[in-house]
């Protein structure tokens, strides 16, 4: 079985190494995809030193920032390119620890969505101020509340994927961007009549570089469950489905 993990980045040169070498380590044995987006402080160069040395590190790199979405998108297209049959996504700034990834990959076995999830028993957060985190579970009440999304964690970017999932649901239709963006995936995953199943992570804030997540992108995300709340979900093509 192949498992890839995608990492979208833009200026985590100081975190990208370390944790691709932190990847590479693990086993079972990862394919890591960088996605970059043309990062001034040179992580893109950091990513493609690592992919000459080991076969197993792919670059995408991007002419611009086009967002957290669209780098998922890239990043799963080229997963599938590889043959990869478990597809996980992470941050770059080990607020997602790489040990939680054999959890993932073991609740896999039995699921075809797994997230790592700060919200059931057992998970948590750590270096957020009170702001953060009752924008965070405000988003997520939302969610859970008005779309009947079963998940505790919505928001989280922490998962792995059954490579089916992905043919099914077709992220690259996904308009939506970072939180919004996971949110809907969920929605599409559930929807399809896809498992989904939690494992709990204690997620640690970024203590090197800067972090992407704004009070604008909460807001975003529950402007998405509002309009997702008046769309029907796209229906899977049963006969695919049953092919997979």
């Amino acid at each position: 079985m192949k498992n890839a993990v995608i990492v979208p980045t833009f200026n985590e040169a100081e975190n990208v190494a370390p944790l691709i070498e932190h990847l590479l380590s693990l086993e079972p044995e990862l394919y890591v995809i960088v996605v970059d987006d043309n990062s001034p402080d040179g992580t893109g160069a950091v990513a493609d030193a690592w992919a000459q040395r080991s076969a197993r590190v792919h670059v995408i790199h991007r002419p611009q920032k086009q967002g957290l979405g669209t780098a998922y998108s890239a990043g799963f297209a080229k997963a599938l390119e590889l043959g990869s049959d478990l597809v996980l996504t992470m941050d770059a700034d080990f607020s997602h620890n790489p040990r939680y990834i054999p959890a993932l990959l073991e609740l896999a076995e039995s699921n075809d969505l797994t997230i790592g999830s700060r919200y059931v028993t057992g998970g948590g957060v750590r270096l957020w101020g009170l702001h953060r985190k009752f924008l965070s579970r405000g988003a997520n009440l939302l969610a859970r509340t008005l779309l009947g999304l079963h998940a505790h964690d919505c928001t989280a970017g922490f998962r792995c994927y059954r490579a089916q999932v992905l043919q099914v649901v077709d992220p690259v239709s996904i308009r939506s961007d970072g939180y919004s963006y996971l949110i809907e995936m969920l929605w599409r995953v559930q929807n399809a009549g896809f498992r989904i199943a939690e494992t709990p992570i204690v997620f640690t804030d970024r203590r090197k570089g800067t972090s992407k997540i704004s009070q604008r992108e909460i807001f975003k995300a529950g402007r998405t469950v509002i309009q997702l709340l008046f769309r029907r979900p796209p229906t899977p093509d049963s006969a695919l489905k049953q092919s997979l």
